[in-house]
């Protein structure tokens, strides 16, 4: 069994997706932890504030199964293959981790690079694992965190709880 990490969020009926794409990840992954919910703004394009937040569970899939069955789980909450990228999304599941792969994957480069640039992804994780180690930095994910702490952060928390039944 493999850690995985992942970032869901959508801009798009961002409540009802997150909670549904919540239930699919249930199912498929038994075991996973969700970290609050925050809100932020569109980045990169003027659109509807978005929903975000991460994942954490254990499973037996490779990088690119995985990724598979994480684009079924987007499809299943409304997401096209080929939305445009800067632009308004029903569901987005990305990869950020997957156990101590570092490198070049099916999923793209792992850890995923905007990890440590992005508040959406970066502050949920933090919440949700702080003691988690970054395999580049070296570092905890909450140390990362909080050398962010004199940036403006753009996040929102929210009281949708993803990991209620």
């Amino acid at each position: 069994m493999t850690a995985a990490w992942v970032a869901i969020g959508g801009n798009i009926e961002p409540a009802q997706r997150l909670l549904l794409a919540a239930r699919l990840l249930k199912a498929r992954f038994p075991g996973i932890r969700f970290s609050p919910v925050y809100r932020n703004p569109a980045e990169g394009f003027a659109g509807e504030d978005f929903y975000n937040a991460v994942a954490g569970f254990e499973t037996p899939l490779a990088i690119g199964p995985l990724r598979d069955a994480l684009h079924a789980i987007e499809e299943q909450c409304g997401r096209g293959r080929d939305d445009a990228k800067w632009a308004p999304r029903a569901m987005d599941i990305d990869l950020l981790l997957h156990g101590a792969h570092v490198g070049p994957s099916e999923a793209g480069e792992l850890p995923r690079k905007d990890l440590l640039r992005r508040d959406y992804m970066l502050g949920p994780l933090a919440a949700l694992a702080p003691a988690l180690v970054h395999p580049l930095a070296g570092r905890t994910i909450g140390e990362l965190w909080r050398e962010r702490a004199g940036l403006p952060h753009r996040l929102e928390r929210l009281a949708l709880d993803l990991n209620a039944d």
